[in-house]
């Protein structure tokens, strides 16, 4: 088997995944016809994914965040919504992930007479059909957006949905003068319901975004946090020989970060992949997850960003193991679900792997061979 072979077939988990930034092409194009939308540069599906992914690989957040304009102009209903919550877990499915929190902001949902309220059911009854027909878990991840002042009525939808299947709450969006701190009593009314906080921090803007979703606001997670390399003192071969403040925090507690490879080498957090810190966040032993961010933008999946790590970081089929036990040891979903995951399912079909391929060298693509 050749190492993509053997990504897409062992269990992952993925902890940070935008709804609205992984339709599929052909769904966008049915849904802008019934919806009389006559934006869309393009009516053919092949196209159309090459037009997400050029308009996405500029090097900027800002011009990433432009394709979306598209994709949340189709999620208008609650069949349209229904339908990409429901497909985005067969895709997640076919790529062989047994555990998926997705998320969205629900106010760009409302263009057509939806309720928050209505936007939310119609994404949660299209996972939990996803949940029965491919038998794989979800959570839902609810988004405020930080250039906007309703974060806090985001905050409450998410308690109201909390034992329905929404897992926690999120700040997304630009991050360059619109710090987290300034959506305080948010996170407040999500804190004293003891419910979970992600944080998109460090991914356009530097360290002191990650030290506020933290210290301010309570993140159990950071979405990115690339930035996170300014407070790491490095030798001459890269390795860490002093750690600040921030980062020692984030080693010793244990904070994860969802690290997203591809989205960061196209919104330009770094200049090319083999300057990302992933490498030496994981080496350093930090809670390092592997994530999609949006599989449309950047044409991507959790096997294809697994590959990128192996073929960049050399890392090796155990740590594709420990990185997604990682992952499960910090999703947003009770503790004994936690351990049954990992023990019920990941470890086993890692184990199953093992049973098919030597592993006396490390996990890496030669000739399309596992060596």
């Amino acid at each position: 088997m050749t190492a993509e072979e053997i990504l897409k077939k062992v269990p992952k988990a993925v902890l940070h995944d935008h709804l609205d930034g992984g339709l599929r092409t052909q769904t966008i194009i049915e849904l802008a016809e019934d919806l009389k939308y006559e934006k869309l540069p393009t009516k053919d599906a092949g196209e159309l994914a090459v037009w997400f992914y050029q308009g996405a690989n500029k090097g900027n957040l800002v011009k990433f965040l432009k394709g979306f304009e598209h994709t949340t102009a189709v999620m208008q209903t609650k069949e349209a919504l229904e339908r990409i919550a429901y497909e985005m877990m067969e895709d997640m499915k076919n790529d062989g992930v047994c555990y998926v929190e997705t998320r969205f902001a629900p106010v760009f949902h409302t263009k057509q007479g939806l309720y928050h309220e209505d936007v939310v059911s119609a994404v949660l009854e299209g996972l939990e059909r996803g949940k029965r027909d491919f038998g794989i878990s979800c959570g839902l991840i609810l988004c405020g957006m930080r250039n906007m002042k309703n974060t806090l009525e985001i905050a409450e939808l998410a308690l109201n949905f909390k034992d329905q299947g929404v897992v926690g709450f999120d700040l997304a969006g630009e991050e360059g003068g619109y710090p987290p701190r300034k959506h305080l009593e948010a996170f407040q009314v999500i804190q004293r319901a003891n419910f979970n906080i992600t944080i998109h921090a460090g991914e356009a803007f530097g360290k002191e975004s990650i030290w506020q979703a933290i210290q301010w606001c309570g993140a159990h997670r950071i979405g990115h946090a690339t930035r996170l390399w300014e407070d790491l003192s490095l030798d001459k071969e890269g390795n860490v020989v002093k750690l600040g403040d921030l980062a020692q925090y984030i080693l010793d507690k244990r904070i994860p970060l969802e690290i997203c490879l591809q989205s960061n080498l196209d919104t330009g957090a770094v200049d090319k992949i083999e300057n990302h810190p992933f490498g030496i966040l994981h080496k350093a032993k930090f809670r390092v997850t592997i994530n999609t961010d949006d599989r449309l933008m950047s044409n991507t999946s959790m096997t294809k960003e697994f590959l990128t790590a192996v073929n960049t970081f050399n890392i090796t089929l155990d740590d594709v193991e420990k990185i997604t036990i990682n992952s499960m040891k910090s999703a947003f979903l009770n503790y004994n679900e936690r351990l049954r995951y990992i023990y019920d399912i990941i470890k086993p079909g890692f184990q199953e792997i093992r049973d098919q391929i030597s592993l006396s060298k490390p996990l890496e693509q030669n000739k399309g061979n596992i060596l």
